[in-house]
């Protein structure tokens, strides 16, 4: 007979499910945040942009500093969390002018940049009062990493759609639709056919054959796209599109890759338990926070100069 007290264990899901389970609540988020941006009420599409992205923010730093933890390294957690808060507040005040500020990007850069000397001389006076003075490098720099790596990163999702003298919200909605195509392709060629393993030592699960299988199809989607919405994306042509469509693969990828590094160093599967039985927060932003900053820069510099 078995015994009444032990809780049978559920059965790990599988690979599908957990990709289909971690794209439906992506697509399920953007979704969200697409539809109040694209609700013609100024006020109700801010608030909604603006919570979402602190809560993705917030939750994001802090699995990425639980890694940290679990690695056995040291950081000022709660000082990270404070300062990534602050931070994409005052980006966000300033992209909707609410500090009296014109919202340019110049403008918005110089403000990040005072905030992250401001940061790490207050992680300097932090450690004056830390309980140890022999871990104070460490702990300033996985606490400075971890803003760079998530808000900082993130931010860029708040200056893309909030970007001048452009429909910013269909360039947020095409980066994230290629993005996740790249994610799509990925795993349904590398299901299929992969054989060819990329980097087995940091993701046994990613293959040649899936990268390729990103690339072309972000890159289909990517003209797709053009094709239905070009005309509200200035600057974008075929040309264009093909290229980002490449980019924004390649880079999803490298993001996704990044991850998974800091995850076999902290000896861990996901990132958190955000969504039970899928991961956290962080296994769902991986591959857009380096694509963020690719797609402002394309879209500041070479679309819209």
């Amino acid at each position: 007979m078995s015994d009444p007290k032990t809780t049978p264990q559920q059965p790990a899901l599988s690979k599908k499910a957990i990709f289909f389970r971690r794209l439906t609540s992506s697509l399920v988020l953007w979704t969200v945040v697409l539809t109040s941006l694209f609700s013609g009420m100024p006020t109700l599409s801010n608030t909604v942009f603006l919570l979402i992205i602190l809560v993705l923010a917030v939750t994001g730093l802090s699995e990425f500093y639980g890694m940290v933890e679990q690695r056995g390294l040291v950081c000022f957690k709660m000082s990270g969390l404070i300062g990534g808060f602050l931070l994409m507040l005052g980006t966000f005040l300033n992209l909707t002018g609410k500090l009296g500020t014109s919202g340019s990007p110049a403008r918005v850069n110089d403000f990040e940049t005072s905030f992250l000397i401001l940061f790490v001389l207050g992680l300097c006076l932090r450690q004056f009062f830390a309980k140890s003075s022999t871990t104070g490098i460490l702990a300033i720099s996985t606490t400075l990493f971890g803003l760079m790596y998530v808000p900082y990163l993130l931010n860029f999702i708040q200056k893309i759609n909030y970007f001048p003298h452009v429909e910013g919200q269909f360039y947020l909605l095409y980066f994230i639709l290629i993005t996740k195509f790249s994610d799509m392709g990925a795993y349904a060629v590398g299901s299929l056919i992969g054989k060819h393993k990329m980097i087995p030592r940091i993701s046994p699960g990613k293959t040649w054959e899936g990268f390729f299988g990103a690339v072309i199809v972000s890159t289909g989607a990517s003209l797709g796209f053009t094709a239905l919405f070009g005309g509200h994306l200035a600057g974008m042509t075929y040309l264009h599109a093909a290229i980002l469509g490449v980019v924004l693969s390649v880079c999803a990828v490298v993001g996704d890759l990044i991850e998974s590094i800091f995850k076999r160093e902290a000896g861990i599967k996901d990132s958190g338990q955000f969504f039970p039985g899928i991961g956290g927060i962080l296994d769902l932003l991986d591959s857009l926070l380096f694509n963020a900053p690719i797609m402002y820069l394309y879209l500041r510099h070479i679309l819209t100069r």
